[in-house]
């Protein structure tokens, strides 16, 4: 088993040594003010840890930057660019819409479509993996999904609608050794999907909620996608082999104390917002805004001293 594992590490050591990955995050519109600033802080979260990577060319796209024309511009200079061994990473963050037919990324001006989207993926000849933690993602599964590519969706369908938390784990697992669940030094796309995903079934658990997202992964080209890719429903294997990270790449920022008080501050931040809205019916209106106010405020304060 160790030989195994220290020759799947070579492998993909190797392929870092000599490849490059492209980051590509898309934070779209959030219609309120605690989801923008929700959006945009996630979108700097990954720039911050991707560009950290060895080999790393990052595209972040947030704010009035996030249009449809530039993040088409940016996929088709990287199908220009990039190479079979090179890896493409895309992250969508934001609202999603799904009408029974197409899927769309809500974004300043004319929206996206997964039809769109998976044709500009489409001329990229490196791996690539599409990590979509919008709502109503999964609806995006049956036109994104294609042999060797892997897909990850924060929902299990296109009909689960509700704002969901999936993004918060997966910037979780890229900076936490934990999610190296094999210990070779490198999270891979599976990994960083195993840990979320148990993460988020976790915190609607622990707030005693009704789950309203099941994240699922398509690695196949062939399938609906799954929570548990396995052997046994052949899926799994590519996205077991992508290489996301290493774990040199995030150490500074998990064993800085300051920075990791300041991490676990901001997923406190954001539960609390998210426990506030879901009884905003029961409360008083002023005494909702007022509570949102504050930790609206104290949420961007922890994010600009993320942010130094």
């Amino acid at each position: 088993m160790r030989i195994a594992q220290a020759f799947a590490c070579g492998l993909l050591l190797g392929a870092m040594a000599q490849a490059s990955t492209y980051f590509v995050t898309v934070a779209g519109i959030g219609g309120e003010a605690e989801y923008e600033q929700r959006f945009s802080g996630w979108a700097k979260d990954v720039d911050k840890i991707v560009r950290s990577e060895p080999g790393a060319k990052v595209e972040t796209l947030m704010d009035k930057d996030a249009t449809k024309a530039n993040l088409e511009a940016k996929l088709r200079s990287i199908a220009q660019q990039a190479k079979p061994d090179d890896s493409v990473v895309v992250m969508l963050i934001g609202h999603g819409t799904f009408d029974d037919r197409e899927y769309k990324l809500a974004l300043p001006g004319p929206d996206i479509t997964a039809t769109e989207l998976a044709q500009l993926l489409d001329r990229i000849q490196a791996k690539v993996l599409v990590v979509n933690t919008t709502s109503s993602s999964g609806g995006s599964i049956p036109i994104l999904q294609k042999p060797k590519r892997v897909v990850i969706t924060s929902t299990k369908t296109g009909t689960e609608k509700n704002v969901t938390v999936f993004a918060r784990y997966w910037i979780e697992a890229l900076r936490d050794p934990a999610a190296d669940a094999d210990k070779n030094g490198i999270v891979t796309a599976l990994e960083a999907f195993k840990y979320a995903e148990a993460k988020t079934a976790k915190y609607f658990e622990t707030q005693n909620w009704l789950a309203t997202e099941h994240c699922l992964l398509e690695d196949a080209g062939k399938g609906e996608g799954v929570k548990d890719p396995s052997p046994e429903n052949g899926e799994g294997a590519v996205a077991g082999r992508f290489a996301l990270l290493h774990l040199g790449a995030t150490a500074a920022a998990v064993k800085d104390p300051a920075k990791l008080e300041l991490l676990k501050k901001k997923e406190e931040l954001e539960t609390q917002i998210d426990d506030l809205k879901y009884h905003k019916a029961a409360m008083d209106t002023g005494q909702y805004r007022q509570q949102l106010q504050r930790l609206l405020i104290e949420l961007a304060q922890t994010q600009e001293e993320l942010d130094k």
